[in-house]
């Protein structure tokens, strides 16, 4: 199942992951970056996972692309519907977090467990109209502020905030609006 004792370098034991799930209208862009992406920053203590309320069926290309670009893993990320998080044998999920503007004012499932919650808008990349390099441009914006985010949220010392404290920083990650466009991205070598 998901259980397995994890060291992670300040010398936190833990029993098992975090499972963090990003929402988006389509599941075929911005939820599948931050996927990615927590699961690539999170390094073994957060498993990330995404879903769409109306999933398209199948990830965008420029999303793949980026993802490649910035070496990051696209093994297993696929198109899917947020159903299958309320199911039994689901993942148990610690924090849910929307990432279009959409998706934040449907009506969500009640997901098991009570996990925490929080809306991190992101521009939809998929769109942008224009030409080729302005899509990617795009996308590339959308990943960088996905990719500053994830960093400030994996590393939070999640146990040692209270819920209220946690949540709050929930909430200012996601309202913290950084210039983003110049920004490097710092990728793991090892």
């Amino acid at each position: 199942m998901w259980t397995a004792v994890l060291f992670v370098d300040y010398g936190e034991c833990m029993a098992t992951p975090y499972n963090v799930l990003f929402l988006c209208t389509g599941n075929s862009a911005r939820s599948i970056l931050a996927e990615s992406l927590i699961n690539h920053w999170g390094r073994g203590r957060f498993v990330g996972f995404s879903a769409g309320s109306h999933p398209k069926g199948k990830v965008h290309p420029l999303a793949l692309e980026v993802l490649r670009q910035y070496h990051m893993s696209t093994e297993g990320l696929r198109s899917k519907g947020w159903e299958e998080f309320t199911r039994p044998g689901a993942p148990p999920l610690n924090f849910v977090f929307t990432v279009c503007d959409r998706a934040a004012q449907e009506v969500c499932p009640v997901w098991p467990g009570q996990p925490m919650t929080a809306h991190w808008g992101i521009e939809d990349p998929a769109a942008v109209e224009g030409s080729d390099e302005e899509k990617l441009r795009a996308f590339r914006r959308a990943f960088r502020e996905l990719d500053a985010r994830i960093k400030i949220f994996t590393s939070l010392r999640i146990d040692l905030l209270d819920r209220l404290a946690l949540q709050k920083q929930l909430d200012a990650i996601g309202r913290d609006s950084l210039e983003f466009e110049q920004a490097p991205v710092m990728t793991r070598t090892d």
